[in-house]
């Protein structure tokens, strides 16, 4: 048996490797593949590339991506099926995974082929699993893209367990079976989700799809205003919060997202009136559309953000958020910005949005209907969101358990 210690020091696995089975060997990854660097010469290959989720798949269905200049075609990396397929840059995010088919990956990735000692469906479970990922992350030295890069001499000296051949076939039919099933449940609860947000957002429509438009948004406001065009300075201590974008989704404000800030920060930002009570964030960009109530005073504008100021006279804030969300204001959102998906929306779009304004009582009465209705949807949703959590935490334990030889697939099958 292999002793860890001529190896070196690995925290995230040397725990999980120390306990193994006695009749697991524990090998170097270099003396367990041999790196390829078979070229795309004749361009004969199909275009793949590599998912966060380890897939390997053709390039046209990662959709988006920016065609890679022709000079470099020839460039690329053959893979084959079963060959290991590995992105040294988000290594950290999941980017490794065996390939199940064959064609050219990007030269920035590296592809191995197993000496034989591991089999391809193992490998796949085993190096994806959560103590391997918590390893990368120990390779990294920052967040940059150069930064996070996972070396190869790093990747050549990780220890990896290495069962008997028949027991690694157990373990990767067992896996595969196993979160084959969980992965459905997960799939059916997002399908959930979904159909819960379409019955959300038909409620939304079916209050404003057929109201007149009788105004435009800013003269339900006091005043619109823009953040400041520079970025905050953070004060780690901060006691204060410059809201960014992260900040708000789904007409939520999510705390911790936006940047700490100091009180002189705080006072410089807000020059003209902090945010109050009743007024809503809006984002103008990356993504645009989004809307949430002020939480409370002790926030100042990050970058791309918009406060619209109540004017309390004429309008409850939070009609004008669920308007906000309505199709009708998101697709004038979308057209406005020429495109398909809304870009960026410029404060002299956002300020003469249509919009409908009915008395003050109309609107309470609107937002008390919304409220009561989809509070039972977002319960559910909620509950939806944290089976899928519990169900991937399952699925990661389970992978861990069995590539570490804690659990005894065989006597479990």
């Amino acid at each position: 048996m292999s002793s860890l210690t001529l190896i070196g020091a690995h925290r995230a696995v040397a725990e999980l490797l120390e306990n193994r089975p006695e009749s697991w060997d524990v090998v170097r990854f270099k003396g367990l593949f041999e790196r390829l660097d078979r070229r795309n010469v004749d361009l004969a290959h199909e275009m793949l590339s590599l998912r966060s989720t380890g897939e390997v798949v053709a390039r046209a269905e990662m959709g988006g991506r920016q065609e890679p200049d022709e000079a470099s075609l020839p460039k690329y990396l053959v893979a084959e099926i079963d060959d290991l397929v590995v992105n040294p840059m988000w290594l950290i995010g999941g980017g490794i995974g065996v390939s199940r088919r064959a064609g050219a990956v990007s030269p920035d990735y590296r592809v191995f082929r197993s000496r034989g000692a591991l089999l391809p469906p193992f490998v796949h479970h085993l190096l994806r699993s959560q103590p391997y990922l918590d390893q990368y992350l120990l390779y990294t030295r920052a967040q940059t893209t150069f930064d996070r890069r996972v070396q190869q001499p790093d990747l050549d000296n990780l220890p990896l367990p290495v069962p008997p051949l028949e027991e690694q076939r157990a373990i990767a039919d067992y896996l595969d079976r196993e979160t084959a099933r969980i992965d459905t449940l997960i799939e059916e609860q997002q399908r959930l989700i979904e159909l819960l947000h379409e019955r959300r957002q038909s409620l939304v429509d079916g209050v404003f799809a057929s109201q007149p438009l009788n105004t435009r948004l800013q003269n339900a406001c006091t005043d619109v205003v823009d953040c400041p065009h520079t970025t905050p300075e953070v004060a780690v201590d901060g006691a204060y919060e410059a809201v960014r974008t992260a900040s708000v989704r789904n007409g939520k404000f999510r705390p911790g997202n936006g940047l700490p800030v100091s009180a002189e920060t705080w006072k410089a930002r807000n020059a003209g009136g902090a945010p109050s009570a009743g007024d809503v964030l809006f984002t103008r960009e990356a993504p645009a559309g989004e809307a949430c109530m002020v939480p409370n005073e002790q926030i100042c504008l990050g970058q791309r953000m918009v406060l619209l100021r109540i004017d309390d006279t004429v309008c409850v804030g939070e009609f004008l958020l669920w308007q906000i969300y309505s199709n009708r204001v998101q697709d004038h959102f979308v057209l406005s910005a020429n495109g398909s998906t809304v870009a960026n929306v410029r404060l002299p779009i956002l300020r003469t949005t249509p919009i409908w304004l009915p008395s003050l009582a109309e609107q309470r009465q609107v937002v008390a209907y919304l409220d009561e209705q989809t509070i039972k949807i977002d319960r559910l949703v909620a509950e939806a969101e944290r089976f899928i959590e519990l169900s991937k935490e399952r699925r990661s334990a389970l992978i861990t358990a069995a590539v570490t030889g804690q659990i005894d697939v065989r006597e479990v099958a």
